[in-house]
């Protein structure tokens, strides 16, 4: 089976006094039951589950229904009975009629399918909304069903949205599980085979595709850079380090006069003048401060130096030692201009060679510091330092390129960044992904200027100046237009109800050479201090992937005992998974989170169930039955 979209899920059966009351408009006309009669022509009235006070136009009778039309909310409800007392033995078909000769409206197949759905699902509607909501269903986008826009327009009844079609678009994709992948293929595909945006538009686009589609391409470029550098200052055949020169300096990380012999004095004569740097502990600034130091300060300049290699922990100690014995040579030598210089450019070509050498660690494991890869470039190019293109570059110019040099080269790098991998990397990839499709984007408008100019940079506000552009083709914003509907979907059925918060995320997920995604759904509880509470959650994770095809994984947290539920078709996956549940019962333990069981179970009788009914069977408060969060 193929799952399509999901309901929101509840973590306790308590929440009925969290749910948002009931809000009526004028115009609106619901089926609703006389409970009981107070003088003045008041009464209560009860819509489903909601109960409220109306004022009647006319006397009732309590204990009948009739559909009711609002005339006024002055301050109470007013309401017009517009049918006759309701009959236990009508039929909803028979309702559906009465319901659509009175209010005046067409009894097309669609409409009648609409009245039905609000009628069942009890919730108050209006003419213009019908007439909104037949044309919605009249035009639904391609493999998207009626039952998922019937259910995104409840989703827009019940939480007082308007009936807009960017609000019903982004319900309608935003409870979508599969297809994000797809749609940022297809948009991706388009933006290459457009000639009309502005090249630098496209290549920033481009720039910001290829770190959601593939979050790993700034470690495979760091890993590149180092292999290419590496070859450059060994005794490798002329032609082949033409090569490397030549595709260095079509990544704009070397320049453009740049050649095999030259490489290394053309980047220390960009050090030697660059004025302004970013970050003053990377070792381009080290460099520049020496070449730049007046005789006077020389001795100080010592220290620092001296200092700074101490302390570099990207350093092995072997390197160290060899920079420890330049520096002793230096300070034997007379200082003039000429010796300073000598030293600046030695210390330069030897820090080039060490950064190229310490590939490892792959992904920094501290946040905001700079990275080997980051020392490096700066090295060769100081203004690209804590930029990200030179590297993506790097990536994008190997794919394409058909030298089996640099293919032969990306594919061992590739290799070293996968054997890397672990679950840091995947929560910094994570991050990564939602931070360039711009999930916060409009929280940014009131950050600091640093952060607003990187959120500025995301995907989402670029897809909106496409859709904008009147320029632009109209399959091209139909498909920028299917990513912004998933992400404003996604913010739109993420919120608070009371200490309960609930979280939609898509992922688009391209790891170990596999493109799939993964959409999460959680759902728990805030403290009082406004952060999460990581003793009770529940989260449901449905994922395509390619060996076991679709999955579904309901975990359940409850004092931090965890239960997991997986449902999956495939027939051995008992047996696959029991090597891994103590290691996995062994993992949570280091976090203070206990394993309650593991249950697996096929899709047929129990998925189906999950993602396709209104709302998801609420869990149980039992001390048995427990979750916590799960890492993929």
């Amino acid at each position: 089976m193929t799952f399509t979209s999901f309901s929101p899920i509840q973590i306790q059966q308590t929440n009925r006094t969290q749910q948002q009351p009931l809000v009526l408009k004028q115009g609106q006309v619901f089926h609703g039951t006389i409970k009981k009669l107070y003088p003045d022509q008041m009464a209560e009235v009860q819509i489903g589950q909601t109960k409220f006070f109306a004022k009647l136009e006319t006397p009732l009778k309590a204990g009948d229904s009739h559909f009711f039309q609002v005339t006024g909310m002055n301050p109470q409800a007013e309401l017009k009975v517009v049918s006759g007392p309701i009959q236990q033995s009508q039929t909803v078909a028979q309702q559906v009629n009465q319901l659509l000769e009175m209010m005046n409206l067409p009894k097309t197949a669609e409409m009648q399918q609409l009245v039905a759905y609000f009628l069942r699902n009890q919730l108050p509607l209006s003419k213009e909304q019908l007439i909104q909501a037949e044309n919605w269903l009249n035009n639904l986008p391609a493999n998207t069903s009626k039952q998922e826009g019937l259910q995104a327009i409840q989703k827009m009844v019940e939480m007082k949205m308007p009936f807009t079609n960017e609000i019903f678009k982004g319900f309608l994709f935003g409870s979508k599980t599969t297809g994000m992948s797809n749609a940022i293929l297809n948009f991706t595909i388009l933006v290459m085979e457009n000639q009309t945006i502005p090249s630098s538009v496209k290549s920033q686009l481009m720039q910001q595709l290829q770190t959601i589609s593939k979050p790993f391409s700034l470690e495979t470029g760091g890993v590149v850079l180092s292999k290419a550098i590496q070859t450059l200052v060994t005794d490798a055949n002329s032609i082949q380090k033409t090569q490397l020169v030549n595709f260095l300096k079509a990544a704009e990380i070397f320049p453009k006069n740049a050649t095999i012999e030259n490489w290394i004095s053309e980047s220390f004569q960009q050090i030697k003048t660059l004025a302004n740097y970013s970050n003053q502990s990377s070792a381009s600034q080290l460099i520049h401060n020496v070449v730049n130091a007046k005789p006077n300060e020389m001795s100080q300049m010592v220290k620092e130096v001296e200092s700074w290699i101490s302390n570099q922990n990207q350093l092995q100690s072997t390197q160290k030692i060899e920079l420890q014995h330049l520096l002793s040579r230096f300070e034997t030598l007379p200082l003039n201009k000429g010796t300073v210089e000598w030293f600046a450019q030695q210390l330069h070509k030897q820090l080039i060679i060490a950064f190229s050498e310490n590939t490892m660690p792959i992904f920094s494991k501290e946040q905001n510091s700079i990275t080997i890869k980051d020392q490096l470039l700066s090295l060769l190019k100081p203004e690209m330092i804590n930029t990200s293109s030179p590297l993506l570059n790097l990536v994008k110019i190997m794919n394409e390129s058909s030298q089996p040099v640099l293919q032969n080269m990306l594919l061992q790098a590739e290799a070293e960044v996968q054997k890397a991998i672990d679950s840091k990397a995947i929560e910094q990839a994570l991050k990564m992904i939602l931070k360039g499709l711009g999930m916060s984007y409009e929280a940014s408008f009131n950050s600091k200027v640093q952060d607003f100019q990187e959120a500025v940079q995301s995907l989402k506000p670029q897809l909106l100046t496409i859709i904008n552009d009147s320029q632009t083709s109209q399959a091209l914003k139909d498909a920028a237009d299917n990513i912004v509907s998933r992400l404003n979907g996604m913010q739109l059925l993420s919120g608070e109800n009371g200490h309960q918060h609930q979280l939609i995320m898509q992922i688009p997920l391209h790891f170990l050479g596999k493109q799939t995604e993964a959409t999460i759904q959680w759902n728990g509880r805030m403290k009082e201090n406004g952060k999460i509470d990581a003793n009770y959650a529940r989260i449901l994770f449905y994922l395509n992937m390619d060996a076991i095809k679709e999955t579904v994984v309901d975990m359940q947290v409850q004092n931090r005992i965890i239960t997991l539920h997986l449902y999956n078709d495939h027939p051995q996956l008992e047996q696959l998974a029991e090597p891994l549940k103590e290691m996995l019962k062994t993992g949570l333990l280091e976090k203070n989170y206990h394993l309650s069981g593991i249950f697996i179970k096929p899709f047929e009788k129990t998925v189906s169930r999950l993602v396709s009914a209104n709302t998801i069977e609420k869990s149980k408060e039992a001390k048995s039955q427990n979750g916590v969060d799960i890492r993929i």
